[in-house]
């Protein structure tokens, strides 16, 4: 499948900029995904937080049908997106840089999920060296209230009071009938994007930034998944902003939520050298 049939952005940086920051290391693969209703001139104020620092970055929103609908009917169309989303490193020959990924809210989870799963099962992309990832407002779990909430947001002003109504009634009942009656039994077939990488969470590390003030995805939720995947020996960092809305950290604390970002990725390259020191060592011991 082409890579070519996904709305992507793709932006290398300056070979100096690239040089001054990562000096003669490969630099970072940053995968931003947005959330549902996602434009890209916003996600694109994320990806500065990385291309300022020699980053490679790629951009990519889900449609929101397939957020909203695809997902909630348990059809797994983001799993083909995720292999064409991954198949982006292999187009443009970065396959064998640290690959770091920065998600939003659950409508970018739900992608994120397919993509774990691949790293994990396809032979192809296991070789491909995941360094972190930030968590920007997810994952809810359960949560009908704020998934309407969040579908409101993302119909706009624009559409008729009517149609919105019969759309976040039908979605409401939908969503309820199939993620919370039914789901003892639905989730034998198509878990959600909560449980399934809570059940199979990624080795690489995880910063969680989130917010108890958020109306879509509840705090509680977020710090639960936190919790249960921390048990399972994933390294997770968390912080709370406290008082900024759904995806607006950033807006309301420009200056921390950045260096927070870059302070993280920092690190996780900084695991990155050591690690690839200690099989330097390993190799040169067993080749005496």
């Amino acid at each position: 499948m082409s890579a070519d049939e996904i709305d992507y952005n793709i932006v290398f940086p300056d070979a100096g900029t690239s040089e001054r920051h990562w000096q003669g290391t490969k630099e970072p693969v940053v995968i931003l995904l947005g959330w549902a209703g996602c434009k890209d001139k916003h996600l694109s104020k994320y990806s500065s937080i990385y291309n300022e620092q020699g980053c490679v970055t790629i951009r990519y929103t889900a449609p929101l049908k397939t957020v909203f609908i695809s997902e909630s009917f348990g059809y797994k169309e983001l799993s083909s997106t995720a292999l064409k989303l991954l198949e982006i490193l292999y187009d443009y020959e970065v396959e064998n840089s640290p690959v770091f990924f920065h998600v939003f809210s659950n409508g970018g989870f739900m992608l994120y999920r397919y993509v774990v799963e691949l790293l994990h099962s396809d032979k192809q992309f296991s070789s491909l060296c995941v360094v972190g990832a930030v968590v920007d407002s997810a994952p809810g779990s359960g949560n009908i209230r704020g998934a309407l909430r969040a579908l409101a947001a993302t119909l706009g002003p624009k559409i008729s009071p009517l149609l919105r109504y019969v759309l976040l009634a039908l979605f409401a009942v939908s969503v309820f009938l199939l993620r919370v009656v039914l789901y003892p039994l639905t989730k034998f077939i198509h878990k959600n994007h909560y449980d399934a990488v809570q059940d199979g969470p990624p080795a690489w590390p995880h910063l969680h930034l989130y917010s108890r003030a958020d109306l879509v995805i509840r705090y509680r939720d977020v710090e639960q998944f936190m919790e249960a995947v921390k048990k399972k020996g994933v390294s997770v960092d968390g912080y709370d902003f406290a008082s900024s809305s759904h995806v607006c950290h950033f807006r309301d604390f420009p200056e921390q939520y950045t260096r927070k970002c870059r302070v993280f990725l920092a690190a996780c390259m900084k695991d990155l050298e050591g690690v690839e020191k200690v099989k330097k060592r390993q190799h040169l011991q067993k080749s005496k």
